[in-house]
């Protein structure tokens, strides 16, 4: 269901979804209000859900669209103002699976390759999980500890399921960083996870990216220092790496780590997209290597694609450590699937145990 005031929007997203195999548009509708009331007769799996509408608007149809279906996946689209930005984090908060940056214009919309692009993966892979997870939660990997010669991680094309996830030990360094990579479902997963990481906050940098535009990294930052209570920001380029800081990468932008006189910095790039992204993971991670070798701890959480994995061999390569979200508990198991399916993980995790883990290993912990 494409819900979008915009005539133009609505009939252009509409024909790209119908052109695409295995998706169907079941209708196009300009209001909330529509959607509402005509949702019992279409039963999408799937709502794509504009913000800025009238009589009812998406902040206002969502939670009466989720209380017709619990399980119904609604995808949000706003332009990137502040404002909406916000919009788009309370409605994720409120039950919407995720969000898509849209163009400021119509002429933005049609001639954006990135956009349609964006817009079809996320109704694909959202849309699939709910078609394989009617109501019950995804089976969890099948755990089999073991030790994968860090070579064979990297010539690894596909980082398809094997059905069987090949843990690590965690490395022999206690950590003295964390870094943190994220997407689809991310916000709600930093929250959780940061939320609980008071006490490593206080002993170490925590560096962030997450998959986001400008603007929404902003207020990712300022939600996560209220989470954590500690400070939380973008970062900025060629500022000093300090313990008791959350760095986050800002959108538009790589966030790199590399050392001057001595002290880790950032580094923002503004190169190309990495595995289509930018901010990407793998950036962060394999630069953080030259700075911090064999004392890093990352965590891979929920996000699609595998963003994340080959920067994540790099630290096991260096001795250190690495923690995946698992199945069940990512709203898309792309990323922490990528790295887990890879063998560079030491443990995969419910969401709700990541933090504590983070902690008892910042704390001593072996293992």
């Amino acid at each position: 269901m494409v819900v979008d005031d915009s005539v133009v929007v609505r009939g252009l997203v509409a024909r790209w979804l119908d052109e695409e195999p295995g998706i169907k548009v079941v209708a196009s509708l300009r209001t909330g209000r529509e959607a509402v009331d005509q949702f019992d007769r279409h039963k999408p799996d799937v709502v794509l859900l504009d913000i800025e509408m009238p009589e009812l608007d998406g902040l206002a149809a969502l939670p009466l669209l989720l209380a017709k279906d619990r399980d119904l996946v609604v995808i949000m689209a706003s332009t990137l103002t502040r404002h909406n930005a916000e919009s788009s984090f309370k409605a994720m908060s409120l039950g919407a699976a995720d969000y898509i940056p849209k163009p400021e214009s119509n002429r933005g919309v049609t001639t954006s390759v990135e956009f349609r692009r964006e817009l079809i993966e996320k109704v694909r892979n959202l849309g699939s999980r709910r078609k394989r997870r009617p109501g019950a939660p995804a089976a969890a990997p099948t755990l089999a500890p073991a030790q994968a010669p860090v070579a064979d991680l990297r010539a690894r094309p596909s980082l398809l399921s094997t059905g069987v996830v090949k843990l690590r030990p965690f490395g022999n360094v206690a950590p003295r960083v964390l870094l943190i990579g994220s997407s689809t479902g991310g916000p709600q997963a930093l929250n959780t996870v940061v939320g609980h990481l008071a006490a490593v906050v206080d002993r170490a940098a925590v560096l962030i990216t997450q998959h986001m535009p400008p603007t929404f990294t902003t207020i990712l930052a300022e939600h996560l220092a209220r989470a954590s209570g500690r400070p939380a920001r973008e970062a900025v380029d060629r500022e000093p790496i300090v313990p008791g800081h959350i760095y986050v990468a800002p959108g538009g932008k790589h966030m790199l780590v590399e050392r001057a006189n001595n002290i880790p910095v950032i580094s923002l790039g503004d190169g190309p997209p990495v595995n289509f992204c930018k901010p990407a993971v793998d950036p962060l991670f394999s630069s953080a290597v030259k700075v911090w070798g064999p004392s890093i701890l990352a965590a891979i959480l929920t996000g699609m694609g595998s963003d994340g994995a080959h920067g994540a061999a790099d630290i096991v390569a260096a001795g250190g450590s690495v923690i995946a979200q698992d199945e069940a508990t990512s709203v898309v198991w792309g990323m922490p699937g990528a790295a887990a399916n890879a063998g560079v993980c030491s443990a995969v995790l419910p969401l709700d145990q990541i933090a504590g883990k983070i902690g008892r290993l910042f704390a001593g912990e072996r293992g």
